[in-house]
């Protein structure tokens, strides 16, 4: 492909139509896909939704005439589009995904909605609490539709056993929750960082569509490719993987919005032009009374991933196992407890097309999407103004 000019001669055309919604599926219904945010992550879904029974790909939507060329190997017969809104006009798409950098969520996800499409949302679901607003409108105009939030580890079997072990009221008063994510690379290959290709110009990537509503500015290879680095279309590892330990127990003790964030580090290791810290730090004041920290780096792997909920009866231990630990103190007669359950393959896009078909019901409902990514917005907020971040949840806004 020698241009976006050639490229654009062979994509479907007409924003003029009318969107239409999408047809009421039954339970042994095809379920016919696209997505918009065909990169890396966006085809790791795709292959896991193709991979679920009784499904087809047959729309892609990018910026980047390579991504779409990559993503006709997976689908020879799916359409391509530069536009996201030609995708959304094609009245055999049923479900669309959305896998598109976090500061083009809120604009993709409302389109999905108002074009009458179901829609699973990659996470953070939100990048700023105007956004998480307006995405909470469409999300309860459109009601009929079914949206899923990509914290894929809901769908987990951990996430089973954890329910069960806190049904068992074991661990008496919760008030604390401790996080932690670590991870190392090796001497000159920082965490994130992507090549610039040579085809990553404007003639191939459609520029101001990647900016959506961010700051305009003249065209950038690097922040195109490397986006993570850069704060006006980033939240860092606050939305990468803080959002994913947050929503795993968001969701089964019903955490509302904190109330205050305070947040410290840096850019510490890899002086690489990056913006978001490597190296951080979170505490979070829940209105429940549990302190949730979350600790993060990317220089060293020695401890992992991994969260304990402390009570003063018991703690849950959680990392690549499960288990239920007493404390014996008050709990004498207690002994720990291995969770077992087994995660099915493709267990989170597998609830989300049942869902569609109305045979299931969303893992990550819209609402723990939304507290996640005010969390999320917070702890960036306190992070780069140096100061805690607090929430008026009669204004719903930051203090």
């Amino acid at each position: 492909m020698d241009s976006r000019r050639k490229f654009l001669g062979n994509v479907a055309t007409g924003l003029g139509a009318s969107l239409a919604p999408g047809q009421v599926l039954g339970a042994n219904d095809r379920i016919r896909l696209g997505i918009i945010g065909a990169g890396a992550r966006g085809m790791e879904i795709v292959k896991e939704a193709i991979a679920c029974p009784n499904t087809e790909f047959i729309a892609f939507a990018d910026v980047y005439t390579r991504a779409l060329e990559n993503a006709k190997s997976v689908a020879p017969n799916a359409k391509t589009y530069l536009d996201y809104r030609y995708l959304l006009e094609n009245k055999d798409v049923d479900a669309v995904l959305v896998a598109t950098p976090q500061h083009l969520h809120c604009e993709h996800f409302t389109a999905t909605l108002e074009a009458g499409k179901h829609c699973y949302q990659e996470k953070t679901m939100a990048f700023t609490v105007e956004h998480a607003k307006r995405m909470r409108d469409a999300y309860r105009k459109h009601q009929k539709q079914t949206v899923q939030i990509g914290h894929q580890h809901i769908s987990s079997g951990l996430m089973t056993d954890a329910v069960d072990m806190l049904k068992a009221n074991k661990l008496g008063k919760i008030t604390m929750i401790e996080a932690h994510m670590f991870r190392n690379t090796p001497h000159g290959k920082p965490q994130w960082s992507r090549p610039v290709y040579p085809d990553m110009n404007p003639e191939n990537i459609i520029w101001k569509s990647f900016l959506g509503e961010a700051p305009q500015r003249e065209f950038d290879a690097n922040r195109y490719t490397n986006w993570r680095f850069f704060w006006d279309y980033s939240g860092g590892n606050f939305y990468e993987n803080m959002c994913h330990q947050l929503a795993f127990w968001y969701k089964p003790l019903k955490l509302q919005i904190p109330r205050a964030v305070t947040t410290t580090g840096g850019v510490y290791l890899w002086k690489d032009g990056r913006e978001v810290p490597d190296t951080m730090s979170v505490a979070m004041e829940h209105p429940e009374e549990i302190l949730v920290t979350w600790s993060s780096a990317f220089g060293n792997s020695q401890l992992g991933v991994a969260e304990h909920i402390l009570g003063d009866e018991g703690s849950i231990l959680k990392s690549q196992q499960i288990r239920y630990v007493p404390q014996k103190v008050n709990r004498p007669k207690d002994e720990e407890v291995l969770g077992s359950t087994r995660t099915e393959p493709r267990a989170h896009m597998q609830n989300f097309l049942d869902s569609v078909r109305g045979t299931a019901k969303p893992n990550c409902p819209f609402d723990v999407g939304y507290r996640v990514s005010i969390a999320c917005r917070m702890a960036v907020e306190s992070y780069r103004q140096k100061r805690t971040i607090q929430w008026d949840a009669s204004k719903e806004e930051m203090v």
